[in-house]
């Protein structure tokens, strides 16, 4: 990178600084919700592009590692008192009942913890491929909130946790995003990034090279997890309750979505994706309710806002399949070379 793009990257990370600190300071509090939930789901999308996008496996079993990290973080965190309440139909397992220990610790445990259900998951799964690959992934997720549900000393069954500390917030969760864009921004321009990337292009040629297929898609298998705990934990601090129904199929499909939206393969792909879906769900949500308009009136129908977004995104997917970066990565050159297609690009002293 020269310096004048170096002084640009650094004038944009102080801008986006920023924007965020004064996005906190005076937006409502629904607002910073919105901004805080984007900032999760990039790391939730970022977990998965490096399976879908850098690794070439079709994974749906994000939601089942994120309940994972949820709980683990939740149960962790909370107070004996809090857990007391919690579990007042089957108390708590006693050896679980006094442990309390700070939140960014309790975060590293539920991505560990992650991590580790990833690497049982994929040590079996990961033999398979393509649609394969993502059924048995989907029934392992499924197994995983069915354990949850059926866990009562545990994690309080169906009733969930309540009262979880708040600790999500907006410097905490754009902090995490930040670290995770750039631990795989690190890990993808390392040789062992381009080892991801060749067995993702052709794994016959690959292993010919010498190249252990299976560690390596294990190793991403148990990296995604772990940032899929991690994201999951936040989630779960953000909201302050978790319950099993919310770590479902469709919670997967939507981090799938914002993946494809985005890119498969571009790290900035899934940070935009994140954002535009995030808040387009939002901005979207008065299609739900009671509607007077010119021509006619409606007396609310649930379930529009999905009808509308959905249309949306398969516009997106028909006329731009590759997502809105495809594979690229932003750069001070792409804007440049955009200014110059739109005509923005300043002319020569030449007048050339």
């Amino acid at each position: 990178m020269n310096k004048k793009n170096l002084i640009r990257s650094a004038i944009a990370l102080v801008v986006g600084i920023l924007v965020i600190g004064l996005g906190d300071a005076f937006l409502g509090s629904f607002a910073v919700r919105i901004l805080n939930l984007s900032a999760i789901y990039i790391i939730l999308a970022l977990s998965l592009n490096l399976l879908v996008g850098f690794t070439g496996l079709f994974s749906l079993g994000h939601a089942g590692f994120m309940a994972v990290g949820a709980y683990v973080s939740a149960l962790l965190t909370m107070t004996p008192a809090q857990k007391t309440m919690n579990f007042f139909l089957t108390p708590i397992v006693p050896w679980l009942a006094n442990i309390q220990v700070p939140f960014i610790l309790a975060l590293l445990i539920a991505g560990l913890c992650a991590a580790f259900v990833g690497l049982l998951i994929g040590a079996p799964a990961l033999r398979l491929r393509d649609d394969y690959l993502a059924i048995a992934t989907l029934g392992f997720a499924e197994i995983i909130r069915v354990l949850i549900t059926n866990a009562q000393p545990l994690t309080n069954g169906a009733q969930g946790l309540k009262a979880i500390p708040k600790y999500s917030t907006t410097w905490v969760v754009w902090g995490f995003a930040a670290l995770t864009a750039a631990f795989l921004v690190m890990l993808l321009r390392s040789s062992y990034g381009r080892t991801i990337k060749a067995v993702r292009d052709d794994e016959i040629a690959a292993e010919a090279m010498g190249v252990n297929v299976f560690r390596v898609k294990v190793t991403s298998f148990v990296i995604s997890s772990f940032w899929a705990g991690v994201g999951g934990a936040l989630l779960g601090h953000m909201i302050t309750t978790i319950d099993p129904k919310m770590f479902n199929l469709i919670l997967t499909f939507n981090i799938l979505l914002i993946v494809v939206l985005g890119g498969n393969g571009s790290i900035t792909g899934s940070i935009l994706g994140a954002i535009i879906v995030t808040v387009m769900m939002e901005a979207l949500r008065f299609l739900d309710m009671p509607m007077n308009l010119i021509f006619f009136k409606t007396n609310g129908l649930p379930g529009l806002r999905m009808v509308i977004f959905s249309l949306m995104l398969m516009v997106v997917v028909l006329y731009r399949q590759r997502g809105l970066m495809g594979n690229k990565e932003f750069s001070w050159d792409m804007v440049a070379n955009l200014r110059a297609v739109i005509g923005l690009k300043p002319r020569n002293k030449g007048g050339r």
